[in-house]
């Protein structure tokens, strides 16, 4: 099983959609344009990627077009987290024989009061023990309501096969509680652009951030700063995407992360319903947000 480093940043792009159905020439045309920024890997199927509105078929398909539009060039992460361990180990599989470098598995929470402590590390174990690529935890506390202990990412941090987390709460109090239980070769990765430059600052290795979709350059340039202690820099380009960062995760979401990448020249597209496009006033308060951040 080849390793992946987690270092650096990761975008986690949105599945475009053309009548509803995956747009796959624009999908392609979207990560090559990606991969010449400077990012370190390409995560398909987080929170952006609209990925319980596809069915496990689209999703091979989409990662099969993903892998291929990188060529090599770039790993490939993929969310193939399911709400079964059985469903989540055949899907992570099926990505792995397409040529996916790691699995970012997200915590089960339809029946949440039973995902206590031991029913997570169960699942996440034998997801690791029978997966064919390295598997990174994913705790989004805000879609799924379960948040994961630093004690339970501590004990899983010593499976040879779980080989990260990446979290999206935006606390960087309890990013520094998972690298103080985790074992050493266990990286921590930050899931929102707002809390990068503290990430970085108290020891993360990077960031899957939706930013990182419009800004991958200055998301780049924030961990490259921070790596060389550049930290006065660094913070100024941290505020620069504060406002960009909000608009895109907690006010506008799915539909605002697509319209900003229509103005920035990629292909965003339509949500797939029952997700709705943004309205007009919506579209100019993204507009001039891209231009506040000095990225229009």
């Amino acid at each position: 099983m080849s390793a992946i480093s987690l270092k650096g940043i990761f975008p986690p792009i949105p599945t475009p959609f053309i009548n509803g159905e995956v747009a796959h020439e624009q999908l392609t045309e979207n990560i090559q344009k990606w991969c010449k920024t400077g990012i370190s890997g390409i995560v398909v199927f987080g929170s952006n990627g609209e990925y319980p509105y596809l069915s496990v078929e689209e999703k091979l398909k989409t990662i099969d077009t993903a892998v291929k539009a990188v060529d090599g060039s770039l790993p490939i992460i993929v969310g193939s987290g399911c709400e079964s361990t059985k469903g989540s180990i055949e899907l992570t599989n099926q990505c792995a024989a397409l040529g996916a470098s790691a699995a970012l598995m997200v915590t089960p929470f339809y029946y949440k009061g039973g995902m206590t402590s031991d029913a997570m590390n169960h699942h996440f174990t034998n997801v690791a023990g029978q997966s064919k690529i390295p598997v990174i935890l994913y705790n989004v506390t805000k879609f799924t309501g379960i948040n994961l202990s630093a004690k339970l990412v501590g004990e899983l941090s010593s499976h040879q096969n779980i080989i990260g987390i990446k979290d999206s709460s935006g606390n960087v109090s309890q990013l520094g509680e998972y690298l103080n239980a985790a074992d050493k070769n266990f990286e921590v990765m930050v899931g929102t652009a707002g809390a990068l430059f503290g990430a970085l600052a108290l020891g993360c290795s990077g960031g899957v951030l939706a930013a990182a979709n419009v800004a991958p350059e200055i998301c780049v340039e924030i961990y490259k700063l921070v790596q060389t202690a550049d930290f006065k820099t660094a913070q100024k380009l941290q505020r620069r995407i504060l406002s960009l960062n909000t608009a895109l995760t907690a006010t506008y979401g799915v539909p605002g992360l697509k319209a900003a990448l229509d103005m920035l020249g990629y292909f965003g597209g339509e949500p797939r319903l029952p997700l709705l496009p943004l309205a007009e006033k919506e579209c100019r308060e993204i507009k001039q947000i891209l231009i506040d951040a000095d990225l229009l």
